[in-house]
């Protein structure tokens, strides 16, 4: 009797066992499953918008009417945003993949300082029209590799998972079509040369792509949508879509997308504490209602709702009833523009419609800055006579060799045109001038 027990007991415990291990099968399954799904949406979303990128720059080659070239170069900026999303949330993280990257960074800083700069009084010079031209050839080049990678891995039924294999496996990435397929991308941005390091005091140096300042606990997908309604002023949950990075993202992030009537919002959010780190709002304009001024204010309020403290205003425009301003982390009275954030505001109702953080988030720390070795008077001195100097402050910027460096900001006028100007506060030397293009210069900062 007590041998049927023990074989009944034991029948019950292999039969349990064997249900549990089913169990855990599956789940790894639909994990797996899961992941698959998101690397082939990322993967040919990215592949759809360099193909509508390409498509864009050539549409702004084509366009005459001033008017038109401002949003559309927004659109441009977008797209960029859209496409550098897509790349991280592939498993790419043992892939040099950098200038990737850092080309489609370029061509959305190109089309945002040239979008929010008035084009009747400003328009683009031939170098600038050179430089659209070479995006196009160049983004046109990487549009069709992808292509050939997404035709490729349709026809053969190609699968993402092992990519990540692939990448952790240095044989085995020989013979991966998508592993090899990227490597011919990056190759290629690799011979389009370097992006000008003076066109921008701002940094868009992220090559390390590590994000210091993301403080706070993770956010659930959850937590990440209640905060995406907060910012976006959506009552309805339901309108909202969001995916989550894959395993080889840099910094893992939520992408957070709506669609309401003619509005359409877009956001990626990190994980760890929720910041948002990009966002942009597209709908109609309405009458101006809003100051360019007070819509500065609305602008700092944002920031202040989203931990962003001690911004200091230094630039600002408008456009198409939207105002654009950019901020500086003021750290105790020296204006650090390696941390600059950018937010935009409806100048119809204050409403937020675009914000851009990464700088920050990848820049900031606590710095020990030094005391100049230079006083502001020396530092003058090493300015052209000919400039009429109107704002001074001290600032910390990155030179040609990617070091920050302290330096002396003056903001001048000659010859009816304002330029700013860094001379380097420990030994004189002018680390950089920079003409303003027109562009709104906020004379009343207060540090």
């Amino acid at each position: 009797m007590f041998r049927w027990i023990a074989i009944g007991v034991l029948s019950v415990a292999v039969i349990g066992t064997a249900v549990w291990g089913y169990n855990e099968y599956s789940e790894k399954n639909e994990i797996k499953i899961q992941a698959e799904n998101e690397y082939q949406r990322s993967f040919h979303e990215l592949t759809y918008y360099m193909d509508l990128l390409n498509d864009e720059i050539g549409t702004a080659l084509a366009m005459n009417s001033k008017e038109r070239l401002s949003p559309q170069f927004v659109d441009i900026w977008r797209l960029t945003s859209q496409a550098h999303s897509n790349v991280g949330q592939l498993p790419l993280g043992l892939l040099p993949f950098h200038k990737t990257e850092q080309f489609l960074s370029d061509i959305g800083e190109f089309t945002y300082q040239t979008a929010v700069r008035n084009l009747d009084d400003n328009p683009l010079t031939e170098e600038e029209t050179q430089k659209l031209k070479d995006y196009y050839d160049q983004s046109g080049q990487i549009k069709d590799e992808l292509r050939q990678v997404q035709h490729v891995a349709l026809e053969e039924g190609l699968n993402w998972m092992d990519v990540e294999l692939a990448l952790s496996d240095e044989n085995a990435q020989q013979d991966n079509t998508i592993v090899n397929g990227f490597q011919t991308v990056e190759k290629s941005v690799e011979g389009f040369g370097q992006a000008d390091p003076e066109n921008s005091t701002i940094s868009t140096n992220t090559q390390d792509h590590s994000y210091k300042n993301l403080t706070g606990s993770e956010v659930t997908e959850n937590e990440a949508l209640q905060r995406a309604m907060e910012i976006f002023e959506i009552k309805d949950k339901d309108l909202l879509s969001i995916s989550k990075s894959g395993e080889g993202a840099d910094t893992p992030l939520y992408s957070i997308s709506y669609n309401k009537d003619e509005e359409h919002g877009y956001m990626d959010m990190a994980i760890k504490g929720g910041h948002p780190l990009n966002l942009l709002v597209s709908r109609e304009m309405k009458e101006k209602k809003v100051s360019l001024n007070e819509g500065s204010e609305k602008a700092k309020d944002y920031l202040a709702s989203f931990g962003l403290e001690d911004m200091t205003l230094f630039q600002s425009s408008e456009y198409d009833h939207i105002g654009v301003y950019s901020y500086l982390y003021n750290d105790n009275g020296v204006r650090v523009y390696s941390d600059a954030v950018e937010v935009k505001v409806g100048l119809d109702n204050g409403d937020l419609l675009g914000l851009t953080t990464n700088s920050y988030f990848m820049n900031h720390t606590d710095r020990e800055i030094p005391e100049p070795k230079i006083s502001e008077d020396e530092a003058r001195d090493n300015v052209n006579s000919t400039v009429d100097i109107q704002e001074s402050h001290l600032a910390i910027i990155d030179n040609n060799a990617g070091e920050e460096v302290l330096t002396y900001e003056f903001l001048g006028i000659m010859d009816d045109e304002t330029y700013r100007i860094f001379i380097n506060a420990e030994n004189g030397q002018e680390e950089l001038v920079e003409k303003l293009d027109g562009k709104e210069v906020n004379y009343n900062s207060v540090l």
